[in-house]
Formats: structure tokens, C-alpha cells, sequence
């Protein structure tokens, strides 16, 4: 299903009993991060959270509105998530009828589910734009933007969808980097180096040009998702929320920069980016659950803020897991597999612990055909897009239960020889890596937890592991009932 706008969503957890409701007035300054933490560490989650009356704003507050598995799938329209992964695959690899005419009845229902995806540019001015303020109007200071943690050089805005194109090929990027905010009108940018929105400024300060942005909030939840959404290079967010919510986003002009933006949003500020302009940016409690340290990063100047007549301030917090981007990350570990094996079909499974911070460590099961074909798969996954992040890769076999850690540390602690079974290799890693070596650089480890083969010098027998024979299993199961235990 697809939600109107951001609010219908709101409306629907209410109604399934996943939003509470605070009318007690908090302050956006640590106070809703405390409330958040406690409510998100509990177990499934906690509920979403709708602040009513934050300190100094008239916007409620909703936050960790993706913060459980059930939330999360409703986010995209789904009974769960896993859903979406089986559509995938299906697009991915169609069966193959015989004869013409079988083809086309598989075909044509796919087709046209595709044909809903793109885009839609409507006329007018949106729902995001019943409010207009340029000039002195402009100030973020009305807005109830949050200071997470006591170290964070700010407030900052936690759940934005970042618009650029970039320059030479005109197509549209959308992430979600933070913001801080400086004063009413200029805000950072945290563009990290290895992203696409970066990319774009690069080549826009290689011109000498500003560069045009939008930061969104709101919107139906599937633009969120896509906005945080590891895609391949060159496929348009927008797209690819459109497939998820099984109908186009529509789209309107900003009223100052040259993008277009989601018509159902909240908020949307609307500024350039001057190419030379640089601010100290941070510090910033981060998803690694620690500060990320402050740097020099692009100035956003704002041109307009346009919003609802009565908008919801959406927001999120990250620090130390489990945290509501935990439920965003697994939803992409979940989606993206089949992804994943249209280049390496050989892989089984794979779990992006939350304690390991998603990128930081990769436990993956595969069918193990030949000797190094462990070794194979990790240098493979480190060449993919954001897996170059990936701190440490555990590859174990087919028959491993990777989403069950202590069967994998299980195997893990018996399966390997560290000097044979281990790759060390140096690369890109992720700027909030405060252990790396250099911003962005540093080294990665992969083991090979599978069993080994005589090819790659194992020379004894691998022994079977220890497990009842089914006979004796069956004879107690008929009179377990008896045992009283």
C-alpha cells in the first residue's frame, strides 16, 4: 500500500497500536534523545513516539517511527519486509515459459507493476509548499530540531532526504547525510567522500558553481527508506520508491533551487552550496555509539523553507545499538539479497549484525564449491558499493545459520586456523571509523570459517559434527509427553 503523506502513516500506527502519544511538553534539547534511547533498547523496540508539544515549536515531534520489524514493514507497505525480498527475486530471475504466448502471460503483469514506478512531475505548488518563507521568515530556530548528546557540536536535523543532480548527466540523487544547524539561515552538510551527494559538489566546485539542494522531511515512509538505501549507481531513489509503494512519487518544483522534490512532504528546505565555503562541522553522537569527530564540511545557504500548514517534524537518533536504524538496516540487508547473488549466486545468506554497526561486520553463508572460494567471495563483497565498508567478513558454509550469531561464533571458534584462514587488506573505510589509520583508509579482515578442503593444505579428516541419529529422536519425541520435564 501506499500512505498519502507522512501523517496517514502516523495515523496507521496508531491504529495498529505502535504510536504513543506524549502530550507532556519535552525539550528537543536531550530530552526526547533520553526518552528515544530508553524507548528503542526495549525489547522489539518500543513504540513510535509523537511529541505534541516540543519545547520552543508548535511541529510535533515523531520519532523512531521505524523502529521494529512490524513498523517497518508497514513503513513499505508490507506484512514484512522479507516480502519485498521475494519480489525481488522474482523480477531478477523470471522463469522462462515455452512458447510465446506463456511468456507474455508471465511477463506483462511484471511489466506493468514496473511501469507504476517512475516518477510523476505534477503542476502547481504541493502540499509541501501550503507555507512559503524566503528572506528574513527563514528561520530554523522555529523548528524543533534536535541536540542529541551532550557532545554534539549542535542541533541537528537526524532524518533528511538530500536532493542533488548531478551536473554532467542531469540525473537525481537522494541521501540521508546529517545537518547541522549553524543559525537560522546556514546549516553543514556532512557530504561523507565516499558518497554520491559529495560527488555531485565535486564536480559542481570543479565549475566553480554553487550547487542546488533541497533537504526533505517526510513524505510517505517507502522515500525514506530509499533515501538511506545502498542502490546501484545511476538508479533514481525516486524510482525505486515508487516500486516499493506500488505507485508513483509525484513530484513539484522547489521555489527556489532547480530540483524537484516529494509533493506529500513535511518540510523542505531549499539552499546552494558554495563550492569553497567550509565550516567546522561536529562533533556528532554517532550510530557507532561514538562521537564522530569534528571536521571541515560544505555550508548549505538557505534560500526558502517551504512546509504543511500544520507539518509533523520527523527525526531519529542514533547512538550506541540497538537503535530505530537498526530495523532501516536490516530491511536493506534483507532486500538486497537477492541483489547480492546476481553476483554471487554462491551466496546462501547473509546478517549485518546491528551490535557490529551493519557495515563493520558481515557473517555470510555460501555453497563452497572449490578451494579459496571463501577467500573469493570476500574480496568480492569488498568490491561492492558500500560492502567496501565492511571491517570483517566471516564466510561461513551453506548449512550455517548465519542470522543465528551464537552459532556462528560457534563455528567461528572451531573451524578456524588464524594464520591460514584469515585475509588482511588495506582500502576505503568508512570516515566515521575513528580506529582506521587515516580518514576513510584503513584495513579490513576476512576469515574463511568453512570446512576445508585438501587444496587448500588440509590434509586430515574434517570431522562430522556431533548430532542425535534421527531414529533415537523420533522414539523419544512418542513419549516425551510421559517425561513430566
Amino acid at each position: 500500500m501506499a500512505y498519502t503523506d507522512f501523517q496517514d502513516f502516523l495515523t496507521q500506527l496508531e491504529r495498529a497500536g505502535e504510536l504513543k502519544k506524549i502530550s507532556r511538553e519535552v525539550d528537543p534539547v536531550l530530552e526526547i534523545t533520553e526518552i528515544a534511547d530508553r524507548v528503542m533498547k526495549r525489547d522489539g523496540g518500543g513504540t513510535a513516539l509523537l511529541f505534541e508539544h516540543p519545547t520552543g515549536s508548535t511541529m510535533p515531534v515523531a520519532i523512531n517511527t521505524f523502529g521494529s520489524r512490524k513498523r517497518m514493514s508497514m513503513a513499505l507497505g508490507v506484512a514484512d519486509f522479507e516480502d519485498i525480498a521475494s519480489e525481488i527475486e522474482s523480477l531478477l530471475q523470471p522463469d522462462i515459459p515455452q512458447g510465446l504466448w506463456a511468456a507474455a502471460r508471465e511477463m506483462l503483469p511484471k511489466l506493468a507493476m514496473l511501469a507504476k514506478c517512475p516518477p510523476k512531475r505534477e503542476k502547481g505548488p504541493g502540499r509541501c509548499q501550503e507555507v512559503v518563507l524566503t528572506g528574513d521568515d527563514i528561520d530554523l530556530n522555529k523548528f524543533p530540531i534536535l541536540k542529541c548528546w551532550p557532545q554534539d557540536g549542535g542541533r541537528y536535523i537526524t532524518l533528511p532526504l538530500v536532493f542533488t543532480h548531478d551536473p554532467v548527466t542531469g540525473k537525481r540523487n537522494v541521501g540521508m547525510y546529517r545537518v547541522q544547524v549553524y543559525d537560522r539561515n546556514t546549516v553543514g552538510m556532512h557530504w561523507q567522500m565516499h558518497k554520491v551527494g559529495a560527488e555531485h559538489a565535486r564536480l559542481r566546485a570543479e565549475r566553480n558553481e554553487p550547487i542546488d539542494v533541497a533537504i526533505v522531511l517526510g513524505g510517505d515512509p517507502a522515500l525514506t527508506y530509499s533515501a538511506t538505501a545502498p542502490l546501484p549507481p545511476g538508479i533514481d531513489e525516486m524510482l525505486f520508491a515508487g516500486f516499493l509503494r506500488k505507485k508513483p512519487v509525484k513530484l513539484v518544483s522547489a521555489t527556489s533551487v532547480d530540483l524537484e522534490v516529494p509533493e506529500d512532504a513535511e518540510i523542505v528546505i531549499e539552499g546552494k552550496v558554495d563550492p569553497v565555503e567550509r565550516r567546522l562541522e561536529g562533533p556528532f553522537g554517532d550510530h557507532t555509539g561514538y562521537y564522530s569527530l569534528a571536521d571541515m564540511y560544505p555550508v548549505v545557504h538557505i534560500t526558502a523553507i517551504t512546509h504543511r500548514r500544520k507539518p509533523v517534524y520527523p527525526a531519529t537518533i542514533v547512538g550506541r545499538p540497538p537503535m530505530e536504524d537498526g530495523w532501516l538496516g536490516k530491511a536493506t540487508e534483507r532486500l538486497f539479497l537477492p541483489l547480492l547473488r546476481l553476483t554471487l549466486p554462491e551466496i546462501r545468506d547473509i546478517n549485518l549484525p546491528v551490535e557490529g554497526i551493519f557495515h563493520n561486520v558481515a557473517l555470510v553463508s555460501i555453497k563452497k564449491r572449490y578451494p579459496g572460494h571463501a577467500f573469493k567471495v570476500m574480496h568480492a563483497l569488498w568490491g561492492l558499493g558500500q560492502m567496501m565498508f565492511t571491517k570483517m567478513i566471516f564466510i561461513f558454509d551453506e548449512t550455517v545459520n548465519v542470522q543465528d550469531v551464537k552459532e556462528c561464533m560457534w563455528r567461528m571458534g572451531n573451524n578456524i586456523d588464524p594464520e591460514r584462514d584469515m585475509c588482511v587488506v588495506r582500502g576505503p573505510v568508512d570516515v566515521l571509523d575513528h580506529a582506521s589509520r587515516a580518514v576513510g583508509y584503513g584495513s579490513k579482515i576476512g576469515f574463511d570459517c568453512t570446512h576445508k578442503l585438501a587444496g587448500e593444505g588440509f590434509t586430515r579428516e574434517w570431522p562430522d559434527v556431533i548430532e542425535m541419529s534421527e531414529e533415537i529422536r523420533k522414539q523419544v519425541d512418542s513419549y516425551w509427553h510421559e517425561l513430566g520435564i
